[in-house]
């Protein structure tokens, strides 16, 4: 493919901060330059995440502006390097929030590509580090019609699993599979509490269930008990006020919580009460303030550990894709034509989704 017929990249642009507010723009945009190791594919899908939302208004830190965001990105594969040999043109593939990594220190080398010791090019707002053509190029991601990326973080989608439902769990449900079984969720983690009932939530307790746990959810109301429960929670605890009266019938009867919440005054005390000695309250969801001061005592009484994941490499993704395709695990999802993703921008940021927003790209062959 000559570069006169290299396809016509073009995307919904964020431009300033107040692209959150639904004024993202629709534009042309250069990829990085097309490298041997290399993965093009047409966009029919694109999960919306709130890391999105997060990184387009600056939440997170600068933003380098223009910035076409998505990273649960889903398509058919319409060119691939010399170098690749795991996918071939004409399938359906995804690439989920990472797009590079050095692919030689010690984490990369134990498929622990998130925690490279160079540091991660996410798929949208990074730059591509690794010697080659790409090298200083900036990276964007999947609210557009074509997608290019390292051939090692493109996965291929297993036959049997609905592609819209498969795209928001290449970062969403990745997100919380990976700590899930990092702490043994169904094995030494028998009982599982996941807190937030949103997108990342939801997938934790999908996740949580089909990995073999018993699973209970863990919100401020309870107004979404009954989804809850249908996504495989056999237990609700519903915190209302924050307070220890809220944690107390239910002190030291989880192994394992996942915290899905992005709210810096999460009741951190109450959760970590919920745990029993050995067990970890692992954050998976990122405040843009930072988390109130901890007194040391609960942990030393407790003998309970606090702890982050990021999301999963691309091993991870595969393996999660493969339970999700023969247990039938669904995603909860709405679908947006890619056309109106001002509004499902504007949507996403009055939390509206129930419990994932999907773009979908028709030209390219995605189905609403």
């Amino acid at each position: 493919m000559s570069q006169q017929q290299e396809p016509k990249y073009e995307g919904w642009a964020a431009l300033a901060e107040d692209s959150i507010e639904g004024k993202l723009e629709w534009q042309e945009y250069k990829p990085k330059p097309f490298a041997d190791d290399d993965v093009e594919m047409k966009i029919m899908y694109c999960g919306v995440c709130a890391s999105d939302l997060h990184t387009m208004s600056g939440g997170w830190g600068r933003v380098d502006y223009p910035q076409v965001v998505g990273h649960e990105i889903l398509g058919e594969v319409i060119r691939v390097g010399s170098k690749v040999t795991h996918v071939k043109v004409g399938d359906i593939a995804g690439v989920g929030a990472q797009s590079d990594s050095c692919l030689e220190c010690g984490q990369c080398r134990k498929n622990r590509e998130p925690y490279c010791d160079q540091g991660q090019t996410g798929t949208y707002a990074g730059t591509y580090k690794r010697d080659g053509p790409g090298k200083g190029a900036k990276s964007y991601g999947g609210y557009a019609n074509y997608h290019r990326a390292p051939g090692h973080f493109v996965v291929k989608i297993p036959d049997g699993l609905d592609h819209a439902l498969a795209a928001p769990m290449l970062c969403g449900g990745v997100t919380v599979y990976s700590p899930l079984t990092q702490y043994g969720a169904g094995k030494e983690a028998k009982d599982v509490g996941i807190v937030g009932i949103g997108g990342l939530g939801h997938f934790g307790l999908l996740f949580a269930k089909a990995l073999g746990a018993n699973v209970t959810a863990i919100s401020h109301s309870e107004s979404k008990k009954a989804d809850a429960e249908k996504m495989g929670a056999t237990r609700f605890i519903a915190t209302h006020s924050g307070k220890e009266d809220d944690f107390k019938p239910y002190a030291r009867s989880l192994d394992l919580i996942i915290c899905t919440t992005n709210d810096e005054s999460m009741p951190i005390l109450g959760y970590l009460s919920l745990l029993r000695p050995g067990g970890n309250l692992i954050l998976v969801g990122a405040p843009e303030k930072p988390l109130p001061p901890l007194p040391a005592f609960p942990f030393i009484m407790g003998n309970v550990h606090i702890g982050g994941s990021a999301i999963g490499s691309p091993k991870l993704i595969q393996e999660m894709l493969e339970l999700a395709a023969k247990q039938g695990v669904k995603s909860w999802i709405e679908k947006r034509d890619i056309k109106d993703a001002n509004q499902t921008v504007r949507d996403m940021k009055a939390s509206k989704a129930r419990y994932r927003y999907v773009l979908v790209n028709t030209a390219n062959g995605g189905k609403l």
